[in-house]
């Protein structure tokens, strides 16, 4: 077998794993659209009934009958997720370029301890926040799920992410800014920030998936039905009487949608980011 025809075979057999991982990634996402159009009686036939037969597109409508308020839930998701992921960039932009560029004293060892905060999982402290938001009257609101995962380890990853890009980026730029009379914040708003549009959109993607899909923060702190955000939501379709599978996987695809516009417009800039980073 000579070398082209090995090249062949090698692609090929490449092309068929990547092939097969592909359908199994993808393999819960179809079961899950395809569900959601199905008639409730035809959800659990087998063989599995991939096209279904007929199409039901009234679960999408019959979402809203079920749940009336599924739409101020998914508004509180959105606008949740929005605040937390700007808000997560500022800090991490701020604070990752002061730990970049800046001399300041014992900053190597404040960013350590910085670090230190991302070992502690969010369990261990969510009964003392509770007990603190509870005393302070901030129980049954939104603050708690926008505050302090700027301030947590979310807000602590960005500062790590964004610190190492700027780490990257030579100082020949800082000293030929302020060989030009920039003060640091000209040459962190004018040179660092359109530098760092990779990484912003790295710790934007990740951010927005971890505030959309949180369901123990949620669960913990609020208890009013109008305040609740969509993975509290997704569970109100089971009760004791079992769960409307169709309706589920409805409101799962709607679910979906934000997460795939958010990755489609950053994409590009992810994969740089992801790259330049050095962020496996």
């Amino acid at each position: 077998m000579n070398n082209k025809t090995l090249r062949v075979v090698k692609n090929a057999v490449t092309y068929l794993l990547l092939t097969v991982v592909s359908l199994i990634i993808v393999g819960p996402f179809l079961w899950m659209l395809t569900t959601s159009l199905k008639d409730q009686n035809k959800i659990f036939l087998f063989p599995p009934q991939w096209i279904p037969n007929p199409i039901v597109w009234s679960n999408y409508s019959h979402v809203f009958t079920t749940q009336p308020h599924f739409l101020l839930h998914y508004g509180n998701s959105l606008y949740i997720a929005m605040l937390v992921t700007l808000g997560t960039c500022i800090v991490g932009a701020l604070a990752g370029y002061s730990f970049a560029k800046l001399n300041f004293p014992f900053k190597n060892v404040f960013f350590l301890i910085l670090l230190s905060g991302m070992m502690i999982p969010n369990e261990v402290t969510i009964i003392p926040n509770f007990i603190w938001f509870s005393k302070l009257g901030l129980v049954n609101n939104h603050f708690p799920l926008i505050i302090p995962p700027i301030l947590g380890a979310g807000g602590i990853f960005g500062v790590f992410l964004l610190r190492q890009f700027y780490i990257t980026i030579p100082k020949d730029l800082d000293e030929a800014a302020e060989i030009d009379g920039s003060t640091p914040w000209q040459t962190f708003w004018r040179i660092m920030v359109p530098m760092a549009t990779p990484a912003f959109a790295t710790l934007a993607i990740f951010t927005f998936l971890n505030s959309w899909e949180d369901f123990l923060d949620p669960l913990i702190y609020l208890s009013s039905d109008k305040l609740f955000t969509l993975p509290i939501a997704m569970k109100l379709f089971t009760d004791t009487a079992g769960t409307d599978w169709h309706l589920l996987m409805a409101a799962s695809v709607m679910a979906t949608v934000p997460l795939l516009l958010v990755f489609f417009f950053a994409q590009k800039k992810f994969i740089e980011g992801v790259a330049t980073t050095g962020l496996k």
